[in-house]
């Protein structure tokens, strides 16, 4: 497992899906936002972030992930996030978010609902 985040990037038209591996926390999510915001600078972007290999979410990276959100969602485009794992998934219903955050299970029900 890698220190901090890599990124790596998948285009299945008419998303673009991001593969997270590693922590998302105050020093990764520089990096993170800095990608997103590359993507989200087209109107209409669809994003999905796959989670499966995210072990660790801090304060730092639910704060970017509501503000891609609404980033997103004001230039008519979406987020979505798959593959939580329990963990994450339980830092984010405490926080309330996933009534906010778009979530799903798996890769394939993501890429059904975004189509």
């Amino acid at each position: 497992m890698p220190i901090g985040l890599t990124i790596e990037t998948e285009e299945k038209p008419p998303v673009t899906l991001l593969r997270l591996d590693g922590r998302l926390d105050a020093t990764s999510a520089p990096n993170l936002e800095a990608e997103l915001n590359t993507h989200l600078e087209k109107e209409g972007s669809k994003l999905l972030l796959d989670f499966s290999r995210i072990d660790y979410l801090s304060s730092a990276g639910m704060r970017l992930l509501l503000s891609a959100t609404k980033k997103a969602k004001s230039a008519g485009g979406v987020i979505a996030f798959c593959s939580l794992n329990d963990d994450v998934m339980e830092i984010i219903k405490m926080a309330g978010f996933e009534r906010i955050l778009q979530i799903y299970s798996t890769e394939l029900e993501a890429l059904n609902n975004l189509k």
